[in-house]
């Protein structure tokens, strides 16, 4: 196999004329012929028993050719296009057979592949890092989630219902005196202040207490969903059975104890901070990270082809479907929860896409102009970090991830630590006290 021509038609589009040698043609036409001729019947032979030179002389020569290049075509293609030092970037392919016969194979393709990419200025880009800062309302808001979680709830009897509680009603509405469908129910909890119900209702039950039946007044909004109430003023009447409220335990050095593996308040307090400044550094990190990448975005030059943001859709798409498996859904299902379709899902994700496509090929410019290489202990690193992140053997890795697709990702990862490297990052300034 050899590739006898490549010539550029347009832009990303090449055409490659690729030669198969007589010998390997030759052993694909006989394979051809030995898979296909248990099904052929020639008069004077048993089905299946014809020797080839016959078969060929019955249905002409070429009968078996296109059996044999379908075998040969991907590995010379394939070949070919490495050969020219191109990039394959979608499996659409114009094809046109040149000759076949007993000289071999001879036939031109016409591919699409990744585009000419130009980049400068690269180094010394400005980014302005976020103050990294830890403020003790900050501290107090994780210990109250934490409080929350722990929370237990109880009865209130000394006082009217407020904002927070949970009140269990039973309530039914009436639209000019008659009561509507689905406007009543018995012992409903509702969250007081929750925005649960219609503008008006939850505001009406504060004030309350446990006992009482009252009505209350309010108004359907004009586009509710009942076309039916829409706009209409409705009169609800509610009795309250029961009034609930969260009750929080006390934050002190055993609730600590309880819920960690401190001692004391001050000392999960000091954990509590170096987490978030952690949290907040990397965040930080990423923030300065793309506001790099959003300039080498600026600074590069290319025609893109749509098959390469088609290409990277659907692996984001596939990507996000086995996160909803192991949520224990699929994406169809999900599709019909949200109410939408695939066009629609393709368009939601197109953006972010668009940008993946851009930066790679950006950085895989950047590793090329630096001549950027892994080594192989950090290639054998990498390996180790997927080994212990899939808790699986390192070998195994090997076998379902090729080096040569593993090296590219280092590539571009060794690229954009260059690029931060040898960016001037200014620390931004704390918000005013």
């Amino acid at each position: 196999m050899s590739l006898k021509a490549s010539n550029k038609v347009d832009t990303n589009r090449y055409q490659l004329e690729v030669a198969v040698d007589a010998e390997v043609f030759e052993k694909a036409v006989d394979q051809a012929y030995h898979k296909e001729n248990k099904k052929i019947m020639i008069p004077g032979f048993r089905k299946g028993k014809a020797p080839r030179a016959f078969v060929e002389k019955f249905y002409g020569e070429q009968v078996f050719y296109e059996d044999a290049i379908n075998a040969v075509y991907p590995d010379a293609l394939d070949a070919a296009v490495n050969e020219a030092n191109l990039e394959l970037v979608e499996d659409k392919i114009d094809f046109d057979l040149v000759s076949a016969g007993k000289d071999g194979l001879v036939f031109k393709a016409t591919i699409t592949t990744k585009p000419e990419v130009e980049i400068e200025s690269y180094k010394g880009m400005a980014a302005t890092k976020k103050p990294v800062e830890v403020t003790d309302e900050e501290i107090e808001s994780e210990i109250k989630k934490v409080q929350e979680r722990n929370s237990r709830m109880v009865t209130v009897e000394d006082r009217a219902a407020q904002n927070e509680d949970i009140a269990v009603i039973d309530f039914e509405g009436f639209v000019d005196g008659v009561a509507f469908e689905g406007g009543k129910s018995e012992n409903y909890s509702l969250t007081l202040g929750a925005g649960q119900f219609i503008p008006g209702f939850e505001e009406q039950v504060v004030g309350h207490k446990t006992g009482e039946e009252f009505d209350i007044t309010v108004k359907f909004p004009a586009d509710y969903q009942a076309a039916e109430l829409a706009d209409k003023e409705a009169v609800f009447k509610i009795k309250l059975h029961e009034i609930k409220m969260k009750e929080l335990p006390e934050v002190d050095d055993d609730f600590v104890k309880d819920v960690s593996d401190f001692d004391t308040l001050d000392s999960y307090k000091a954990d509590i901070k170096e987490k978030l400044t952690a949290s907040k550094e990397n965040a930080a990190k990423d923030d300065v990270e793309n506001q790099l990448i959003d300039q080498l975005i600026e600074k590069m030059k290319a025609e893109i082809p749509q098959a390469m943001f088609e290409n990277r859709i659907n692996e984001d798409i596939r990507e996000f479907g086995y996160r909803l498996q192991s949520q224990g859904l699929n994406l169809d299902t999900y599709l019909k929860y949200t109410g939408m379709d695939k066009d629609s899902i393709r368009q939601q994700f197109q953006p972010q896409a668009e940008r993946q496509v851009k930066v790679r090929l950006a950085l895989e410019k950047i590793a090329q102009i630096e001549n950027i290489q892994p080594t192989e202990a950090e290639i054998e690193e990498e390996y180790a970090k997927l080994a212990k992140s899939y808790e699986i053997d390192a070998d195994k890795v090997k076998s379902f991830i090729p080096q040569e697709e593993l090296v590219k990702d280092i590539v571009v990862e060794k690229a954009i630590n260059l690029v931060r490297d040898t960016a001037v990052i200014t620390e931004g300034k704390k918000d005013a006290e």
